[in-house]
């Protein structure tokens, strides 16, 4: 690249950027002198430049800073704002995002739990909630077991008996010696 030809592109990038901050300082001059707030946003719409602009020049920056910490100069005819009352207020609403970001983290952990609890006993893996009354049903139904059997072994008894009996007269009668 050829430096002769980029040397007055140069010099006006520079020229431009000298104007800018010319415009942006004399923008703080007069939001100092008026007492209006005092932001990097408010300069440099008051100034017509780019808020960027602002941010990549640090001592402009540090300057609005500087002002921003002075208290205002201007007779009000309300309670002035400070900068102390202002971080007060920051600081009063950080704590409250504190405190609220817990008790949003409590609310969501106990939703969570409730929610885990009632998938757990719809999904048929968990305990069911009357271990009592089952309790009491399978100790019903081992009894009714119980019953079942010793009727099972009764009638088996039966069944046996008439068997014997059946087998006996079966006997007696394909006896040739007897009479009918």
């Amino acid at each position: 690249m050829n430096t002769a030809k980029s040397q007055p592109m140069l010099e006006g990038r520079q020229a431009d950027s000298l104007r800018r901050r010319q415009r942006v300082t004399a923008a703080l001059d007069r939001a100092a002198a008026e007492g209006t707030e005092i932001s990097a946003s408010g300069i440099a719409r008051a100034a017509g430049v780019d808020r960027t602009f602002i941010y990549r020049h640090r001592d402009l920056l540090e300057k609005i800073h500087a002002l921003q910490a002075e208290p205002p100069s201007g007779d009000s005819a309300g309670p002035a704002v400070t900068r102390a009352s202002l971080q007060t207020d920051l600081l009063a609403a950080h704590e409250r995002a504190i405190r609220l970001s817990t008790r949003i983290h409590h609310l969501e952990k106990r939703l969570s739990e409730a929610l885990g609890d009632q998938a757990w006993r719809e999904s048929g893996l968990g305990a069911p909630a009357d271990i009592d009354a089952l309790s009491q049903k399978i100790t019903h139904l081992e009894q009714q077991v119980l019953d079942l059997k010793l009727q099972l072994e009764e009638r088996d008894e039966d069944l046996a008996a008439a068997r014997a009996a059946s087998r006996e007269l079966m006997t007696q009668l394909n006896h040739p010696g007897r009479s009918r």
